[in-house]
């Protein structure tokens, strides 16, 4: 934009620095002031001080001639600016364009340039194109219309506060970044319009980020203007994914040299809280700046559990803690293990726990209470979505619940390894779930084993709680068979499975469809129970729509019964015919019916009678009773 430098400021050997041109301009630079000329008067700025001349200082600075105006000794010769914005490099540009020298304005001076040209007040009131001006036109030209630019001006005003605040320069760039974000934003879907994007290759060119993506430049803010940027394109309408992103990003910045703490830094130590203090500010303020609480937030739930992980070891405010639970809660039925293994901030207790279990119990139980018919999302969705969610056999609010059932025990048999976990944690996170929840216990029966096995002592009465939680009717045969030779469960619990096994057993034996028989077929099916988890008020067309779900998924369950009650009766059938054959005494039997029906048959043959197994005349049926009223008779 400008020109490179021409003159330089020279530190003389008193250690005072007086202006000198440059060899190269000496001769064609006349009307500037020689290097002969004696200074008269001295800015001190911190540690520098310059040697200057009044004439050409006043002739474009307002403040240093009202200085030199006000002062009561008219000869003056030394005067202290170290207020000015920017410290002795900005007063030395300044300094040079007073003397007529043309400075170059760059991305990383035009701040400076401008704070402290409104400083030294060299406006259009003492010359045209005074230094004020000529930045205001660099701004406007080359800074504001693009947002990196003016990011990268923003982060140059941070430590130019307050000047740039009383000029409006900061709320200027914000601004800027804002409306140049939205039009980007618009600009972006206008051109995908344009191109005829298929819908379902909406998200996947949403989530492709390019190299040079101008939110990776605002991790370079302080967390203040950082705040102050977001809320700006919040309000201008910008995207929430893309809020999610600006936010993931800035805090993987900020907190990726707090969070991996130096091994030899003492725990509690001065630095150790000074540490834990920057990550607690800097995670309750990225809170506050997520998007609105909803269950289909575009916020990834890894990155809320980083949140609530940090939150819990820089012991942050109870509301950010709360806030961070209840979005992975609304969310739990997209959670992995890994999201939900947060450890415990023990403080260097070596009798605490591993992992923080209360957190998970209160986001497991905020994720029970949802009540489906209260989300906003569920009211607005169209006659196709409402057909598809309570029409088809497997509905989304059941399947949610499944996974997170699954999800849960699977928490359980990690935390049970854990030595110093109470049996009360362990038994309060395994009774957590509705009966319908869970179709099948294996997981929990083997959570509860390995309880039993790494917390060999616990009270007799802990253990039978902690067995009571598991339904013995939704074992199945390999667990049922491991729990009966379980040494580690109670007697009753021994006893349970075996008498529940034994009904199963006989229910085959006798092709009966009892309900113990027929839980693995039950399985394949949803669960449906009244008893779950939210119970608001039903709309007309959302209960005629229940009905008919329910009604279709008996009519499937009554189907398949039907089969399988087949099959049973063709097996019964084929076992008694095989008992019969595979009897001792049934070669015996078979060799008496035949001499038998010899007999029988030789004997019809002398009385003119049908053999056994033929039908009988006319005339074998006249003689036959004829005969017999005769020995009647």
């Amino acid at each position: 934009m400008g020109v490179v430098t021409v003159g330089e400021l020279k530190t003389s050997i008193s250690g005072k620095r007086s202006f000198r041109p440059s060899s190269t301009i000496r001769h064609a630079a006349t009307e500037w002031p020689i290097s002969d000329v004696s200074s008269d008067v001295t800015i001190e700025i911190e540690a520098s001080s310059f040697a200057l001349h009044k004439f050409p200082l006043v002739s474009r600075s307002g403040r240093i001639r009202r200085l030199l105006i006000e002062a009561k000794d008219a000869t003056i010769s030394r005067m202290n600016l170290s207020l000015i914005p920017g410290g002795p490099e900005a007063f030395e540009l300044a300094a040079k364009f007073c003397y007529g020298i043309n400075i170059e304005i760059t991305l990383s001076n035009v701040a400076m340039l401008r704070c402290a040209a409104h400083f030294l007040e060299m406006t259009e009131e003492f010359v045209q194109k005074n230094l004020e001006a000529r930045t205001e036109a660099y701004l406007k030209d080359t800074v504001l219309p693009n947002i990196s630019n003016s990011i990268s001006v923003l982060h140059r005003c941070e430590c130019l506060s307050p000047v740039s605040e009383e000029i409006n320069l900061v709320n200027r760039l914000i601004n800027a970044i804002a409306n140049n974000a939205c039009k980007e934003q618009l600009a972006s879907g206008l051109l995908k319009l344009d191109h005829n994007f298929p819908m379902k290759t909406m998200p996947n060119i949403e989530l492709e980020t390019p190299s040079d993506w101008w939110g990776k430049s605002l991790s370079v803010l302080n967390l203040e203007f950082f705040q102050r940027v977001l809320t700006a394109v919040k309000s201008k309408g910008l995207k929430q994914d893309m809020i999610s992103k600006i936010l993931i990003n800035y805090t993987h910045n900020s907190l990726q040299g707090l969070v991996i703490r130096d091994p030899h830094i003492v725990r509690g130590s001065l630095l150790d809280m000074e540490l834990q203090k920057k990550q607690r500010v800097i995670v309750e303020a990225m809170v506050s700046l997520l998007p609105t609480q909803s269950r289909r937030s575009s916020v990834p739930m890894a990155f809320l559990s980083s949140l609530l992980k940090t939150a819990i070891a820089s012991s942050a405010s109870t509301s950010c803690r709360s806030d961070l639970e209840r979005r992975i809660g609304l969310q739990l039925d997209q959670a992995i293990l890994e999201d939900i293994l947060i450890p415990a901030n023990s403080y260097g207790n070596n009798h605490g726990t591993m992992y923080d279990t209360e957190s998970i119990l209160r986001i497991f139980s905020i994720f029970l209470n949802l009540d489906e018919d209260d989300d906003e999302d569920n009211r607005m969705r169209d006659e196709s979505e409402m057909a598809y969610d309570f029409d088809s056999p497997g509905s989304p609010k059941q399947s949610s619940i499944l996974k997170v059932s699954k999800l849960l025990d699977t928490y359980l048999a990690e935390i049970a390894l854990d030595t110093n976990l109470l049996p009360s944690k362990f038994i309060a996170l395994a009774e957590l779930l509705p009966d319908h929840a869970r179709i099948i216990s294996d997981g929990l029966y083997r959570a509860v084993d390995i309880f039993l096995k790494v917390h060999p002592n616990i009270k007799d009465s802990e253990r039978y709680r902690l067995c009571k939680t598991i339904d013995c009717q939704k074992l199945s045969q390999e667990a049922c068979s491991h729990a009966a030779q379980n040494e580690r469960l109670p007697v009753q619990m021994a006893v349970q499975v075996l008498y529940f096994e034994q009904i199963r057993l006989r229910n085959a034996m006798n092709g009966g469809h009892n309900q113990f028989f027929f839980g693995t077929i039950n399985s394949q099916l949803p669960q449906r129970s009244s008893s779950g988890a939210g119970s608001g008020a039903i709309s007309p067309r959302d209960n005629y729509a229940s009905v008919r779900r329910e009604n279709r998924e008996l009519k499937l369950e009554v189907a398949r019964m039907r089969m399988r009650l087949t099959d049973l009766e063709k097996d019964h059938v084929s076992m008694k015919q095989e008992l019969v054959r595979s009897h001792p005494a049934n070669k015996i039997f078979k060799s008496f019916t035949k001499k038998l029906s010899k007999q029988l048959n030789s004997l019809f043959r002398i009385n003119n009678l049908k053999p056994i197994g033929s039908k009988p005349n006319a005339e074998s049926r006249f003689l036959f009773q004829r005969r017999r009223r005769h020995s009647i008779s």
